[in-house]
């Protein structure tokens, strides 16, 4: 293993694919296996890019994702599947999810196939603009990434054995959801008493407007979404795009345990503030050389992903699944969402959310 991490020992991760390959026992764990794993070579390697979790890829064929203890729903074995189930097959394959029973019971693991030469979207999203902006190929990437949650969402809309009934009605006050987001980023960047605190609190009114347009929709589709989609979940590999990570947001999670079932809109906004935040990584790198190419990038790419979810959400049939009415109203709450993140975990973040409702505000 070229290095190790505290909570999972050298060679646990192995053993855990050589179990579930033969169909063995694992001491102390359960095992739910989802598809058939062949036998391979069991040599471990951590991916060692900053994550709440901690990832151990297996013989170069296998990811042992370890959940960390208590700090993740047991929603993504579920999800991966359904998927599987519906034949929907851009997401890594889930072979396994490990859970352990008794007093700490939870989910442990979950063993899902290894993509090779792999980027996360921070990575291949941010250098095809910056390639862009530099003199290289247009960065005209948004309307896969249209595709790509639409044929998602589809697939999560599409009865299995797994969910039954993964459409429902739902008639939840958004509006009051985001209201309470609202006040609890105002007060936080309020702490700081600094032209951006007292930038964001003089347009509170027309935030808190916007998102107060939700309420406008008494009554929307609701699946079990992705939960947490922006550009970082979606991996660009050799066979082209595959989106992971269906643990969720925490911040979204739902009151007292229950399945969180969330509109469509709610997804497809934050894969849109997610491109916005592309521009803002590429200004801090070109030191805003660039701004006005990478505003009207911007407003483009938003536009294509749109157009690309919409078309493919027709092609399949599946219009009623998107209410256009919400997605503002979640765009403005995403980022406000962004900005408590950032004062609480990572305070250099900021500048990409605050980036964005200054070119939406100003």
């Amino acid at each position: 293993m070229d290095s190790t991490d505290a909570r999972v020992p050298h060679g646990a991760s192995a053993a855990l694919v050589d179990a579930i390959a033969t169909g063995g026992a694992v001491t102390g764990l359960r095992v739910h296996r989802l598809v058939p794993l062949a036998r391979g070579p069991l040599g471990e390697r951590l991916i060692t890019v900053d994550q709440t979790n901690t990832s151990v890829v297996v013989g170069e064929r296998v990811v042992v994702k370890w959940m960390r203890p208590g700090g993740s729903p047991d929603r993504a074995p579920a999800l991966l599947a359904h998927l599987a189930a519906v034949g929907f097959t851009r997401t890594p394959t889930p072979y396994a999810a490990v859970y352990r029973d008794g007093p700490d019971a939870g989910l442990v693991a979950v063993v899902t196939g290894f993509l090779p030469e792999a980027a996360d979207g921070w990575d291949w999203c941010v250098d095809a603009l910056l390639g862009q902006l530099d003199g290289g190929p247009p960065a005209d990437l948004a309307g896969d990434l249209g595709v790509l949650a639409a044929e998602l969402h589809c697939a999560l809309a599409t009865p299995s054995g797994t969910i039954p009934a993964p459409v429902a009605v739902s008639h939840r006050d958004w509006a009051a959801d985001g209201l309470a987001v609202l006040d609890q980023a105002h007060r936080l960047i309020a702490a700081d008493d600094d032209e951006e605190a007292r930038w964001f609190a003089a347009r509170l009114p027309r935030l808190a407007a916007d998102i107060g347009r939700s309420r406008e929709v008494d009554r929307a589709h609701a699946i079990q979404p992705h939960g947490d989609l922006h550009v970082g979940q979606v991996l660009r590999w050799r066979g082209g795009l595959a989106v992971t990570d269906f643990d969720g947001n925490p911040t979204l999670a739902a009151p007292g345990g229950a399945t969180l079932t969330e509109p469509p809109a709610r997804d497809v906004a934050q894969l849109r503030t997610s491109l916005l935040h592309v521009g803002e990584i590429a200004n801090r790198r070109t030191e805003d050389r660039h701004r006005p190419a990478v505003t009207d990038w911007c407003r483009r790419a938003t536009d294509d992903l749109l157009a690309a979810y919409r078309r493919t959400l027709a092609e399949r049939g599946m219009t009623h699944l998107f209410d256009e009415r919400l997605l503002r109203p979640f765009e403005v709450e995403q980022e406000c969402r962004e900005l408590c993140y950032a004062a609480r975990f990572l305070p250099r973040w900021r500048y990409a959310p605050m980036g964005v409702l200054r070119r939406w505000y100003d």
